[in-house]
């Protein structure tokens, strides 16, 4: 039968986030039904709940950086138990077929992947709804195994700002002797600093705010650089093999291009929107440069990078917030003040009103 679960959701685009009841979909044969602990509070969950990108669906439950337990499993599943500590991204589900999928990159799903919340199920229909909330069922294929060694609090924002920066870092295959720079210190690119760091890269931070410096340092960086000063900019010209750029609106990427070694690749995971100011092709025709971009990462990929912060004993620095606390968290999002990233403890829920 369905199950009648506690959460917070958007009812419309203007309306703060509030307690709503709502039903999940009956657990299938091949279902995980897991009890969150902890879910993370990611940029784009504002972005949506307030329609930014269009298409939003209403109600809405956010949510898609879950770390919980196992409550049941279906016939079909063997690889969890009642009881394991497991995680959810940002997809659950995928057509599991095209080329994408089958090289385990659901999120370039040819068919588009099934989304944590605001998304169609692609079985039944019905809505899909985030990690606001008390319970969430999944297929077995989209589910993570939480590794002992990972704190579950700095584990969550692990499968969304992680994943994210790993799978970039992974894909041009960065390690010992490259020199990369991470663009942006908030939760994604603190990630970055810390995944190059442990990676074996000499690692920098592009920063247009001076007081960063020994918080980069703390994170993994080598180096700082004020990209607002035309001095320091041109002391690193043609030196990066590898940029991370992590900002989330648009910003100017020549300066950044013009600081790339012949073959050097610019990788964009925040950026949504068109680039502007345009680039000027030329910053890479004469240095054989690339501008590129990589979105989340696929689930083979996430579990390898929750085993490779298991080893390097790495996770996301968090805040941890009540439910009740939402909407203050999304105004000190919006204000660059959090380092790095909230985190819900949905025991909350329990007393919320």
């Amino acid at each position: 039968m369905a199950l009648s679960i506690r959460g917070y959701a958007a009812q419309s685009a203007t309306t703060p986030l509030a307690p709503h009841q709502f039903e999940r979909r009956d657990p299938r044969a091949d279902d995980v039904v897991i009890d969150i602990l902890y879910c993370g509070v990611c940029h784009s969950d504002i972005h949506q709940a307030r329609n930014e990108w269009g298409g939003s669906l209403y109600p809405m439950v956010p949510g898609h950086e879950i770390i919980g337990r196992v409550a049941s499993v279906g016939a079909q599943v063997d690889r969890f138990k009642p009881g394991d500590l497991v995680g959810v991204g940002c997809m659950v589900d995928s057509c599991q077929h095209c080329a994408a999928c089958t090289q385990g990159l659901e999120q370039y799903c040819k068919e588009m992947p099934t989304f944590t919340y605001n998304s169609t199920d692609r079985r039944d229909g019905l809505m899909t709804y985030g990690g606001y909330s008390e319970r969430i069922v999944v297929n077995d294929k989209f589910v993570l195994r939480v590794p002992d060694g990972v704190d579950p609090k700095s584990a969550a924002p692990l499968l969304c700002a992680g994943i994210t920066t790993w799978s970039p870092l992974r894909h041009w295959k960065v390690g010992k002797g490259h020199k990369v720079a991470v663009v942006g210190l908030g939760g994604l690119g603190h990630m970055g600093l810390k995944f190059a760091k442990a990676l074996g890269a000499d690692v920098t931070l592009f920063t247009r705010s001076p007081g960063k410096e020994g918080e980069a340092r703390r994170l993994g960086a080598d180096h700082v650089v004020l990209s607002t000063d035309p001095d320091q900019m041109a002391a690193v010209a043609g030196h990066f093999d590898f940029i991370l750029d992590t900002v989330p609106h648009q910003h100017d990427l020549n300066p950044y291009l013009a600081t790339l070694k012949l073959d050097g690749v610019h990788v964009l995971v925040g950026l949504v929107e068109p680039v502007n100011p345009p680039v000027h092709s030329g910053g890479l025709i004469f240095g054989r440069r690339s501008l590129a971009g990589s979105l989340i990462g696929g689930i083979a990929e996430t579990q390898e990078m929750l085993d490779f912060c298991a080893k390097h004993g790495i996770g996301a620095d968090v805040e941890m917030i009540g439910i009740q606390d939402i909407n203050e968290a999304y105004g000190r999002m919006l204000n660059s003040d959090v380092r790095y990233r909230f985190v819900i403890d949905i025991a909350s829920l329990k007393t919320a009103a």
